[in-house]
Parts: structure tokens; C-alpha cells; sequence
């Protein structure tokens, strides 16, 4: 993958491991398949095994993402959008399936099989950028059928709800539906407060390239692209935020532009990950919007 600053160790977590790898060894066979990424105080580990699922997030010791083992309510994923198109269950390749990995130096590639349904095949490039702290994720679809096919990328990832505050830059009255989930406007942000309710409820909106999850003293920054308003698949959404009925877990949702791809051809959409400590507490605050702007503003997503 292009354009991606690679320093970060990344360190296979499994028998055969070599003697400079930093993390601990499998405690199951089921670890087998685990690698491991680092910059600086943040660490990413990812299953190849199950669908190149990034397992967790941590700043030092502390963990961001979601730890429930109920089905689909852990971890980070990656799924093809529009749903419609699969429905549910997710995608078997590419959620749930084993991936091939490839150490090429400081990068880590992980690859799918083909979906047999939807021709298609996934691939997940991992690296850390010093230069600014953050852990890149790149990930690419490539058409492996013999028509052309329409597609855009789709980044799930699993937060706990325990009260933490999820926001991002979008007009309150543009989140549809509207009233499902209590948004607050302030610091020309969109803020949410996660709640309990006895319901599933997911909201879209077009958002400015970035999203962001604070709770338990962490700081959680997404960046990828800012799409205008026609370019996420029809019915989807630069920006979708999930809460499962009662304070279980919440997916933060990103997606990118709806693209058509001719047999053979691919195309690549990347997140960088930002974790930091933040004691502000869940305080929709003008000192946590900057503190956000000043990691998403320096510069574009590559």
C-alpha cells in the first residue's frame, strides 16, 4: 500500500515465534494466529485466524475496545457496504475467515479468500506512523469476478458503553434518523452520550473525515476520508454510530467512497488510529474538540 510512514515492531504471537518478539506467547491454541503492532504507548494486536479482526487497543495497559465475547460484539472488523447486499450474517471471508499474512519489514498484510458470493477479496495492511503517533490501517477490496462490480469500504469497531461520549463534526439536525439517539450540539460539534434503552438503535450522518469515542481516561481518534454527500453507497453513510439495547457495546462506523470496480481492479481506503491518555472526563468541552482538531487538521489522510 501507498503513502504509509512505516516505524512501528510488529511481532508474531504464536508458537513459532521468534526470539525478539515482545509479546507474551499464546495462552490457547486459538492465539495462534495473533500479531501484535506498536507506536510508542499504543499497541493494536490482530487475529489473522478470525477474519484479521483487530482484537484490542490499548494505551500502555488500558483497553478502548470492546472485550465481550458474545458473538459480533468485540474487536474492530471490516465489511463491504452496501449491507444490503449480504444482509446478515457478515460476509464469512471476510469477517470470520481465516486471513494469509505477509511480514514485508515494518509492514504487516494480511489477505482474505474470495467471497463466493460476492467475488470479491479483502486485504488489511497494518503500520505505525511516529511521526505522529497514530496506527495505520489500510484496507482494500479487489474485484476477483468477471463483471464489474460497485463497492465501498466499511471499518466497524467495538466500544464498550459505560457512559463514554462519541462525537464528531455534523449538524445535529443531519443525523437521520432524527431523535433516535440523544445528540447535543456544542462546540460546533455533534455530541452523544451513551445511554441504556432496551433497543438497537443506529444513526448515519455525513461527518468531516473524523470520529472520535472518550471514556475510562482514554481518547479514541479516528481520521479517514471526508466524503461529500453522494459518494458513501446508497442507504449507507460516511459515519454510523450503533448502540446495542442496554449498556453492552457500541460500534463506531466508517465508511468510504461507493466506487465501481472493473474485473481485476482494487481499491484502498485508509484509517489512522489515535490513542491518548484524556482525564476531561465525558464532557462535551471545548479543550477536547481542539484537542481532536489539532490530531485530524495537520495534514491529509494519504
Amino acid at each position: 500500500m501507498k503513502h504509509l510512514l512505516t516505524m512501528a515492531l510488529v511481532s508474531l504471537v504464536m508458537g513459532a515465534s521468534t526470539a525478539s518478539a515482545q509479546t507474551a506467547q499464546p495462552e490457547t491454541p486459538s492465539a495462534a494466529g495473533r500479531y501484535s503492532l506498536s507506536c510508542g504507548h499504543v499497541s493494536m494486536e490482530i487475529d489473522a485466524a478470525r477474519g484479521g479482526r483487530i482484537l484490542s487497543l490499548k494505551y500502555d495497559d488500558r483497553e478502548v475496545l470492546s472485550q465481550l465475547r458474545w458473538p459480533e460484539s468485540f474487536g474492530s472488523t471490516f465489511w463491504t457496504s452496501p449491507q444490503k447486499e449480504w444482509n446478515w450474517p457478515p460476509v464469512k471471508e471476510f469477517d470470520k475467515g481465516a486471513y494469509v499474512v505477509e511480514q514485508d519489514g515494518p509492514l504487516l498484510r494480511m489477505t482474505s479468500d474470495v467471497s463466493e458470493r460476492l467475488k470479491c477479496r479483502v486485504g488489511k495492511t497494518f503500520a505505525a506512523d511516529e511521526t505522529d503517533g497514530s496506527i495505520v490501517v489500510t484496507y482494500s477490496i479487489t474485484n476477483e469476478g468477471s463483471e464489474p462490480r460497485k463497492v465501498a469500504p466499511w471499518e466497524v469497531t467495538r466500544v464498550e458503553n459505560e457512559g463514554g461520549l462519541i462525537f464528531f463534526d455534523a449538524p445535529v439536525d443531519s443525523i437521520r434518523p432524527g431523535g433516535l439517539m440523544d445528540f447535543k450540539s456544542a462546540q460546533g460539534a455533534s455530541w452523544y452520550q451513551a445511554d441504556e434503552r432496551n433497543e438497537n438503535r443506529k444513526v448515519n450522518a455525513d461527518g468531516k473525515g473524523w470520529l472520535a469515542y472518550t471514556a475510562k481516561g482514554l481518547l479514541l481518534v479516528k481520521r479517514f476520508d471526508d466524503l461529500s454527500p453522494e459518494q458513501p453507497a446508497p442507504g449507507e453513510a460516511e459515519i454510523q454510530i450503533y448502540v446495542n439495547r442496554g449498556r453492552t457495546y457500541i460500534e463506531l462506523e466508517s465508511q468510504g467512497a461507493y466506487q465501481q470496480l472493473q474485473p481485476g481492479e482494487s481499491l484502498s481506503w485508509t484509517v489512522r488510529w489515535y490513542l491518548l491518555p484524556y482525564d476531561g472526563g465525558a464532557v462535551p468541552s471545548e479543550a477536547l474538540l481542539k484537542k481532536v482538531q489539532a490530531i485530524v487538521s495537520p495534514c491529509p489522510v494519504p
